[in-house]
C-alpha cells in the first residue's frame, strides 16, 4: 500500500514538468525575441559611448582653449592664413567685394493711414569670407599618418593635455589639432580639431571638414563610429589685455567703406 502511494507520487511530479520538446520551443521563442531587439541595444549601448566620446572630446577643447588664453599651454605654431589685409586696401584676399549692396528704397510720403517710410541706406559689403574664419583640409590638412600625430597635442585618460610632441601610446584618450586662423601675435583666431587617439595606420590619412562639406562625427552611431573623422571641430577668438581695437577690428571685418579706427 505504502510502495503504490510512493509510485503514484513519483508518477505526479515527473508529469507536472516541462517536455523537452516545451523547453525547446521555449528557447526559440526567447532566441527570436533576443535577435529582434538586439539591434536596439546595440544602437543604445553605441550611441551612449559615442555621445560620451564626443562630450569629452568638447571638454577637452575648452580645457585646450583656457590653457591657451591662461598662456599655460603653448600656442600653435601652425598659421592657417598669415596676416590679413586692413579693410579698404584694395582688392584684398578677405575682401567680399562680390557681395552686392542692398538698393535703397525711395521714400514713401505718409498717408491718413500710414506713417512715412525713410529711405533705406545703401548697406555696403562686407570685408572677410566665411572661409577667413573657419577650417577645412586646405589650409590646415588633416593628419596624413602616425608621424603628423606626434607633432600634436594630446590627451590621456587622466583628464592630462600634453604639450605637443606627444607620443603614440595607449594611454592618449585624444589628439588636439591646432592652428591660427587670422590676427596678430596677440590677437587672433584659433582653429582646433579633436581627434580619436584609438587611430590605426588603417585610418590614414585622415578627413576633415571642407569648404562645402562638414565631416565631424555625430553623437549618433549604430557601431564603434569612425575613427578618420574629428569629433570637434571649432573656432574661437584669442585675446588678452593689450589686444588693440584694430586687431580685433581686422581680424572681424568691416564695412568696406569704413577703416579700423
Amino acid at each position: 500500500m505504502i510502495k503504490r502511494k510512493l509510485q503514484q507520487q513519483i508518477c505526479a511530479a515527473g508529469e507536472s514538468g516541462f517536455t523537452i520538446i516545451e523547453s525547446l520551443v521555449a528557447l526559440l521563442v526567447v532566441a527570436i525575441l533576443l535577435t529582434a531587439i538586439a539591434p536596439v541595444i546595440v544602437l543604445a549601448t553605441a550611441t551612449r559611448v559615442q555621445s560620451r566620446r564626443v562630450e569629452l572630446a568638447t571638454q577637452a577643447a575648452k580645457t585646450f582653449i583656457d590653457g591657451i588664453r591662461t598662456g599655460a599651454i603653448t600656442a600653435p605654431s601652425t598659421v592657417i592664413d598669415g596676416t590679413l589685409d586692413p579693410p579698404g586696401s584694395g582688392a584684398a584676399a578677405r575682401r567680399l567685394s562680390n557681395v552686392a549692396a542692398i538698393p535703397a528704397v525711395a521714400a514713401v510720403a505718409a498717408t491718413a493711414t500710414t506713417a512715412a517710410i525713410p529711405a533705406t541706406p545703401l548697406i555696403p559689403g562686407v570685408t572677410g569670407r566665411p572661409q577667413d574664419y573657419l577650417i577645412n583640409t586646405t589650409n590646415m590638412p588633416a593628419p596624413t599618418s602616425a608621424t603628423d600625430l606626434t607633432s600634436l597635442y594630446c590627451v590621456n585618460k587622466n583628464g592630462q593635455l600634453n604639450l605637443p610632441g606627444c607620443s603614440t601610446n595607449t594611454d592618449n584618450l585624444f589628439y588636439i589639432q591646432g592652428g591660427k586662423i587670422t590676427g596678430t601675435a596677440d590677437s587672433y583666431r584659433l582653429g582646433i580639431r579633436v581627434y580619436r587617439a584609438d587611430v590605426t595606420s588603417a585610418d590614414f590619412p585622415l578627413t576633415a571638414s571642407t569648404v562645402d562639406t562638414k565631416n565631424t562625427q555625430t553623437p549618433f552611431t549604430g557601431g564603434l563610429g569612425s575613427r578618420k573623422a574629428p569629433l570637434i571641430e571649432m573656432t574661437t577668438d584669442i585675446s588678452n589685455t593689450t589686444t588693440t581695437f584694430q586687431a580685433l577690428c581686422q581680424r572681424l571685418g568691416t564695412a568696406t567703406n569704413q577703416s579700423c579706427q
